[in-house]
C-alpha cells in the first residue's frame, strides 16, 4: 500500500493493519482479534469498490472500442487480458481463505455462505495451528509459497504489458505487489511467507489474505487506468500544422526519386488534398497570403495514413527542385493551404556493398569489399581496419573495391571509412564491426558422392577423392593430400594408402575386387585450402550395388 494512490480510508487501513500485527506479536490476543474482524471487513469493502470501479473501467473499453475499434481495439485486448488474470489471482486467494476455514472449523459451519467467509461467525477465530499447517507446511512446503509465485508471477504480467518507459506506474505496482523477504523487529531478515503466515492466529491470516486481495485489485486499478489513457495518447493535438516532405536528397542516374508529402501533426483520419506544380501567392490589402495552383499540376493518391506518395523518373544529373500545395479541412469548413518546396540530387550509379548479412572476414582467403560514399569521389575516400590489412583491389567493375587479409580468428575486425569533405576536413564514419572465422572444412568427395550406394563399374573409373566447399560464396580450392582406401576382406581389414589425391595402383586393383553389397572405406582424409592448413575430413563409405 506505499504506492501513493490509496484514499484516506485505504491508509488508515493500512496503519491498522501494521499496528495489529505489533499487537499479536505482543500476545495482546482479544483485542487485537477484535481489531482485526474490523480491518478485515473493511478491506473486504474496499476491495469491492475497486472491482465495481474497476468493472465501470472495464465498460468503459468496450465503449471506446465500439466508437474507435482502431485505436482502443489492442488496449481492449490487453485489458481484457488484465481482467482474466486479475480474476484468477483473487478467486485462488480466496479459496485459500474458505479452505483455512473450513479445515479449521466443525463440517457445516456458518462461516462460508457459497464462496464467502463471513469472519463474524468464525468461533475458533484464534486458532494458531490450521493456517500454519496449510500456508507453510510441515517442510516449509505449505500454500503460502505457492502464492508467493503467483503474485510474483501476475506482478511481472503487468509490468510486461506496460512496458518500459513508465516509471510511476511500474513502481506502484513493484511497491503493491512487493513479495520481498522482510527485515524484522528484531533484525532478523525472514522469508515473506513466514513473515506474513507462521503462527498467526485465523484472523490475522484472513486479514493478511484479505489485504493481498485488495492490492491484486488496486494493482488491476492502477494498470487499467494506464491502458485507457493510452488509447487517446497517440492521437494527433493539431495547433500547427507544418507541411513536411520526407524523400532522399541523393538519386542514381536511371533510377525513382521518391518521397513521402504530408501535414505533420494531422490525423490520419483526414486526408489531404496534395498538389504538385506551380503556385502563386496572392497577398491580400490586411498582408494575409492564400495560395493558388498555376498551370499544369498532378494530384497525388493519399494512402491510409495521410500520406501522399510522389515519384518521378531521375533521368538527367544534377539538383532537382519540386513542391506545390497541401490542402486540408479547417474545422470551420473553410480550405487551408500550405505551400513546400523540396529539392534533391541526381548523381552517377554508385555501390555500397558490403557483406553486411553476413558481417564476416575468413582468414587465409582475399575477402572483397567494395566501398563507396553516395556524392564522394574515391579520391576522397580512405578505408582502414583492426584485426587485419586492407588494400585497393583490381575489380573489374567498381573503383571502390577492397581485399581484406584479417590476421586473428575470434576477434572482431572493425573497418572504418573517413572521406575529406568540401572543406578539407577529415570526417570518419562509425566503423563496421566483421566477425573473423577460419574457412569451413570441405567434404570429402568420390564420383560426386559423400557415401552410399554406387555401382562398382562408376567407382572403378574414379581417378581419386576431391574436396569441395559446399553452400559458400567464394571460390576456393581444396586439394587432397592423402588418403586410406580400406577393405574387410573375411574379417582381415586390408588398407592401402595413397599420398595425393589419384588413387593408386594397389587401391585400383581392391576396388576391381569388390562384390555386389560388399562394403569399403576411404578414411583418414587429408585436404589442404589456401590458407595452408591441413583439414582432416570425414570418411566416405560407399555400399557396391
Amino acid at each position: 500500500m506505499a504506492h501513493g494512490k490509496e484514499t484516506p480510508r485505504q491508509k488508515m487501513i493500512g496503519m491498522m493493519y501494521l499496528v495489529l500485527t505489533a499487537l499479536l506479536a505482543l500476545n495482546v490476543s482479544k483485542e487485537a482479534v477484535e481489531a482485526f474482524k474490523r480491518v478485515d471487513e473493511g478491506l473486504v469493502k474496499t476491495t469491492k469498490n475497486f472491482m465495481e470501479k474497476n468493472s465501470a473501467l472495464y465498460a468503459d473499453f468496450d465503449e471506446k472500442a465500439l466508437a474507435n475499434p482502431e485505436k482502443a481495439g489492442p488496449w481492449v485486448k490487453i485489458a481484457s487480458s488484465v481482467r482474466e488474470r486479475s480474476n484468477e489471482l483473487h478467486d485462488y486467494i480466496q479459496a485459500l481463505k474458505v479452505e483455512i476455514v473450513r479445515k479449521t472449523e466443525a463440517s457445516g459451519t456458518e462461516a462460508i455462505v457459497g464462496e464467502e467467509v463471513i469472519t463474524e461467525k468464525i468461533r475458533r477465530i484464534d486458532d494458531l495451528n490450521v493456517p500454519s499447517e496449510v500456508m507453510i507446511g510441515p517442510n516449509n512446503n505449505g500454500k503460502a509459497f505457492d502464492l508467493k509465485a503467483a503474485v510474483i508471477e501476475y506482478r511481472q504480467f503487468l509490468l510486461e504489458q506496460i512496458g518500459e518507459g513508465h516509471p510511476n506506474i511500474t513502481h506502484s505496482i513493484e511497491n503493491g505487489l512487493n513479495t520481498d523477504n522482510v527485515t524484522e523487529l528484531d533484525g532478523k531478515k525472514v522469508l515473506w511467507e513466514i513473515h506474513n503466515f507462521q503462527a498467526l492466529p485465523l484472523v490475522a491470516v484472513v486479514t493478511i489474505l484479505s489485504k493481498f486481495q485488495n492490492d491484486v485489485r488496486n494493482a488491476e486499478a492502477d494498470a487499467l487506468g494506464f491502458f485507457f489513457s493510452q488509447i487517446g495518447a497517440a492521437d494527433i493535438r493539431v495547433n500547427k500544422l507544418v507541411p513536411t516532405v520526407i524523400g532522399s536528397n541523393y538519386v542514381m542516374q536511371g533510377s525513382e526519386y521518391q518521397a513521402k508529402v504530408f501535414i505533420a501533426a494531422m490525423d490520419s483520419t483526414q486526408k489531404p488534398d496534395i498538389q504538385i506544380g506551380k503556385y502563386d501567392i496572392i497577398t491580400a490589402a490586411n498582408g494575409s497570403k492564400s495560395y493558388r495552383m498555376v498551370g499544369d499540376y498532378e494530384t497525388l493518391t493519399i494512402d491510409e495514413n495521410g500520406m501522399g506518395n510522389y515519384s518521378v523518373k531521375a533521368s538527367s544529373l544534377g539538383e532537382k527542385e519540386w513542391g506545390g500545395l497541401i490542402k486540408i479541412t479547417a474545422p470551420d469548413g473553410s480550405v487551408l493551404n500550405y505551400p513546400f518546396k523540396q529539392a534533391y540530387t541526381v548523381t552517377a550509379p554508385n555501390v555500397v556493398v558490403s557483406p553486411t548479412a553476413m558481417n564476416v572476414f575468413y582468414t587465409g582467403v582475399d575477402n572483397p569489399v567494395d566501398v563507396s560514399v553516395p556524392g564522394v569521389s574515391q579520391d576522397r575516400i580512405s578505408v582502414s581496419m583492426t584485426n587485419g590489412r586492407i588494400r585497393k583491389g583490381k575489380h573489374p567493375r567498381f573503383r571502390g573495391s577492397y581485399i581484406v587479409r584479417p590476421l586473428r580468428v575470434g576477434t572482431n575486425a572493425n573497418v572504418t571509412v573517413s572521406i575529406l569533405d568540401a572543406q578539407g576536413q577529415r570526417r570518419s564514419f562509425r566503423p563496421v564491426t566483421f566477425r573473423v572465422k577460419d574457412v569451413p572444412d570441405p567434404v570429402a568427395k568420390v564420383a560426386g558422392s559423400k557415401g552410399g550406394d554406387i555401382r562398382k563399374s562408376i567407382l572403378q573409373v574414379q581417378r581419386g577423392v576431391i574436396a569441395e566447399l559446399e553452400q559458400f560464396d567464394f571460390d576456393i580450392k581444396f586439394t587432397v593430400t592423402s588418403f586410406r582406401v580400406s577393405y574387410n576382406d573375411k574379417g582381415y581389414m586390408i588398407d592401402y594408402d595413397a599420398r595425393n589425391n589419384n588413387f593408386t595402383t594397389d587401391q585400383k586393383q581392391l576396388l576391381r575386387r569388390l562384390r555386389k553389397n560388399e562394403q569399403v572405406i576411404i578414411q583418414d582424409i587429408k585436404a589442404v585450402g589456401p590458407d595452408g592448413k591441413t583439414r582432416r575430413l570425414p570418411a566416405i563409405v560407399f555400399k557396391i550395388q
